[in-house]
């Protein structure tokens, strides 16, 4: 006789409640102990990297701006849906990569900062975070709702005019007129969409087809949906248009680096950088934020 030994029956012998895979673990059901001080350290550096790691966080944003509730949140790149997939190849790199290393280049693009050295205290806390999320899913399956989900190409071209309309109506008042955020004093509201305190052009939502998927399915937060396609990409566009910190692969050519970092084959409708918007070439070294990345590291 065969013995079948489903991994929601191995981890009910673990002790882990055997649940919906989609529905992550309440936050209260974090365990005491090590392992729980752990995974509530994850949780401080996702939905408040500043404070919490503050050594490698280089601009306003958390993790969490991108991954919805602490990650928790269908469509919007949880970690419950990404942690039983790695290791796996990714052609941004062109390696296989750990979770630990995809989450060093989030700190170095998204957040435009240091990457937290691998095995330390940082990563496997995160890891802690995002496994203990993933309690009950398939290894090596993707679920329905990991990263973002797919949108359909735009009626018209993406325009700046009706992006910049979307962005004044629809966005400016959770990210300020002028795309930099809302602040309460020293506390950061909402995140600012370009400028130095953004992510960087090296930075996923730099892309204009993966922004537009984001947010035709998560914006505004509480309306989420409500955007056409034509007014997502429109919007996403526009926002791409603007000028942020330097993409960290940047090595004195920007057109070398286009070719090499940002133009992806099949993608209409992708980066901006090294393209010219209203006067200005955008990641020109003497308009465009630095960044800077420990030397010798291995992008």
């Amino acid at each position: 006789m065969r013995w079948r030994f489903p991994l929601l029956a191995v981890a009910a012998l673990a002790g882990i409640a055997a649940a919906d895979p989609a529905t992550p673990p309440p936050e209260a059901a974090i365990p005491a102990g090590p392992d729980g001080d752990a995974i509530r350290r994850g949780l401080a550096i996702i939905t408040d990297t500043r404070a919490a790691a503050p050594q490698y966080a280089g601009n306003d944003l958390r993790c969490a701006n991108c991954h919805l509730d602490a990650g928790r949140t269908a469509g919007a790149a949880p970690l419950w849906a990404a942690f039983g997939n790695f290791p796996v190849w990714r052609d941004k790199n062109k390696r296989m990569n750990s979770f630990e290393k995809r989450v060093q280049d989030c700190f170095i693009y998204s957040i435009n900062g240091t990457p937290p050295p691998l095995g330390g205290e940082v990563l496997l806390a995160v890891s802690a975070y995002a496994g203990w999320l993933a309690q009950g899913q398939r290894i090596g399956v993707s679920p329905p709702g990991r990263g973002f989900p797919a949108i359909a190409a735009p009626p018209l071209p993406p325009d700046d005019a009706r992006g910049k309309a979307v962005f004044t109506e629809v966005c400016a008042a959770c990210h300020g007129e002028d795309g930099q955020g809302l602040r309460d004093g020293d506390t950061i509201i909402n995140p600012p969409l370009w400028g130095k305190a953004s992510y960087n052009w090296g930075a996923g939502m730099a892309q204009v087809d993966k922004a537009a998927a984001f947010i035709r399915a998560n914006m505004p937060v509480g309306n989420a949906g409500t955007l056409s396609v034509q007014q997502a990409w429109d919007v996403a566009w526009y926002i791409d248009g603007q000028t942020r910190p330097q993409d960290p692969r940047f090595a004195g050519n920007l057109a070398g680096t286009r070719a090499e970092h940002h133009n992806r084959a099949g993608v209409r409708f992708g980066s901006r950088y090294a393209t010219t918007v209203a006067g200005q070439t955008l990641g020109d070294p003497a308009t465009t934020p630095p960044h800077h990345v420990p030397p010798g590291h291995d992008f």
